[in-house]
């Protein structure tokens, strides 16, 4: 992985907490991105040159107008405002290739000087055991404080630990000797192209990169909801507001913001189409 800093930019050495997604169900972990870059105003910095994801190309996504810059599969935006640097990913891992792309990451965050990395994903809808919607939608965490993944932090917000984290797990285990690299063919892995329960959380993109960067010394925190395919533009309001709460930003003081109102990127317009016509009801 090459990161290509654009001409005229240099990164912000005082932005030193990354926020990336890791792509999954409903892509909650991009769509909490995109608010993320487009409230707070941050700048486009670079790019990352990685072979390991498929080549794609767009127009921006957070301009009004055109005005010809291309969005790229894997970008870098600086906010120095709020010591950020955050991370968007287009499109998807080349198949057999997460742990190798979990670790560049992992070697570009520790090379720019991150102190935390937190990544952003959704869990299948289907998957969840004990659902209790009676406080809204249930936040979800790993984190690599402890050896069980709880952290004191995420506890206080009012989060529940990813119960199905379990380090001695054969899937999580194995999944640890390849990120430390103790394991070097990746074709070994217990993963088939269908995963019973047990390997299910393990064999997801969230769960290579948790386990890269904890692996390259970083410190690291998965925020995580459960959602089904559809519109899941709430449950990127969710992912972002969680993570603001975490990092204690203030989404009023974004500079983008108004009122304390989250700034809605203008890709969002095409990304569902128009509400329906109502008169067919």
């Amino acid at each position: 992985m090459e990161f290509v800093i654009e001409e005229g930019k240099q990164p912000h050495q005082n932005c030193s907490t990354l926020i990336l997604p890791a792509l999954s169900i409903g892509n909650v972990g991009q769509l909490a991105v995109d608010l993320l870059v487009s409230s707070t105003r941050a700048e486009r910095i670079g790019y990352l040159d990685e072979p390991n994801i498929l080549p794609c190309v767009g127009n921006d996504a957070y301009g009004p107008v055109p005005c010809g810059h291309l969005a790229l599969p894997l970008e870098a935006y600086d906010s120095p405002a709020n010591t950020l640097t955050l991370v968007q990913q287009r499109s998807p891992v080349v198949k057999g290739k997460m742990v190798e792309f979990a670790k560049n990451l992992a070697d570009f965050a520790a090379s720019t000087g991150k102190k935390h990395v937190i990544v952003l994903s959704s869990l299948e809808f289907g998957r969840w055991k004990r659902i209790d919607t009676s406080s809204g939608l249930q936040i979800y965490y790993l984190s690599s404080n402890g050896e069980n993944g709880k952290d004191e932090t995420c506890e206080r917000l009012g989060w529940k630990r990813l119960q199905e984290y379990d380090p001695d797990q054969r899937a999580w285990k194995h999944l640890r000797a390849l990120a430390e690299g103790n394991v070097t063919e990746e074709n070994s892995s217990p993963f088939e192209d269908e995963v019973d329960d047990e390997d299910y959380y393990a064999s997801l993109p969230f769960a290579a990169l948790f386990s890269c960067f904890k692996a390259k010394g970083l410190k690291v925190t998965c925020v995580l909801c459960y959602c089904s395919e559809g519109d899941n533009t709430p449950d990127a309001f969710q992912l972002a507001e969680a993570s603001s709460k975490l990092l204690e930003l203030k989404p009023e003081n974004f500079q983008g913001g108004e009122n304390g109102k989250w700034v809605i990127p203008f890709s969002w317009k095409t990304v569902y189409g128009p509400p329906p016509e109502m008169s067919m009801f």
